[in-house]
């Protein structure tokens, strides 16, 4: 079955319009169109294997060429699916934080800060804003090593909104926690997309991580045809309405 014609979205937030994935001909993602709009969290759940990761894959620019894929990726107006990473500005959060280990706290930091920000003074102000934001201030010089799993989660999270995306995709970052640390950790994440009004796709296995998010609620797997719901799918949700 042909999925419909996707319409055009609106200037904000994210939209997926159209979007299949597939591997070996084996269809994963069928037909998803899926609006997030600016500050909303949205949930994506499935069982392993569903397609879960791919779609993110997919949505950043970084699929493997071993599947194949199709659809509309619109960000605050502008279709991205052809553009190149880089372009997309769209920031991914993983389950692990990924800091360089080479680099101080602040080098990291700086890392992220797009090319069109001149002046040393005003990137370490950013650096400096950034890590006071995160509870974390006058850790510049601070080896990764040195953090807690939390402190290195907050950088992390800071790192990714210093690169000035406007769209953020969580793969799992908070699967790794322990349960106290996790929640406070989710809640600090899902504090600052909101407050920078960024749309926000949350990949999770956690019911808890959903009920946290609040949004909208898509099951990938057997539940989901053509980007529709199976009616026999419980609790999922797949937002057809792109503006």
């Amino acid at each position: 079955m042909n999925a419909p014609a996707p319409k055009r979205p609106g200037r904000a937030g994210l939209a997926l319009c159209g979007v299949r994935i597939a591997l070996n001909g084996t269809e994963l993602v069928a037909g998803l169109t899926l609006a997030v709009a600016p500050g909303e969290v949205a949930t994506v759940m499935g069982p392993s294997g569903a397609g879960k990761s791919s779609l993110l894959s997919y949505l950043c620019g970084t699929l493997d060429a071993a599947f194949a894929a199709q659809g509309e990726i619109w960000v605050d107006g502008r279709e991205v699916s052809r553009l190149p990473v880089e372009r997309r500005r769209i920031g991914i959060l993983f389950q692990d934080d990924l800091l360089f280990p080479h680099l101080t706290v602040g080098e990291n930091l700086l890392f992220a800060i797009p090319r069109e920000i001149p002046g040393r003074r005003a990137r370490r102000e950013l650096v400096r804003r950034a890590l006071a934001e995160a509870g974390l201030p006058g850790m510049e010089d601070r080896d990764p090593a040195t953090l807690s799993g939390g402190q290195r989660a907050r950088v992390a999270l800071m790192r990714t909104l210093l690169s000035r995306p406007r769209a953020v995709l969580l793969d799992e970052p908070f699967s790794r926690l322990d349960a106290p640390l996790k929640a406070a950790i989710r809640q600090f994440v899902f504090d600052h997309v909101r407050a920078e009004g960024l749309p926000t796709l949350l990949v999770t296995h956690d019911p808890e991580d959903a009920r946290a998010a609040g949004g909208p609620l898509l099951q990938l797997g057997p539940g989901l045809r053509d980007g529709r719901e199976d009616p026999g799918a419980p609790a999922a949700r797949n937002r057809e309405d792109a503006p």
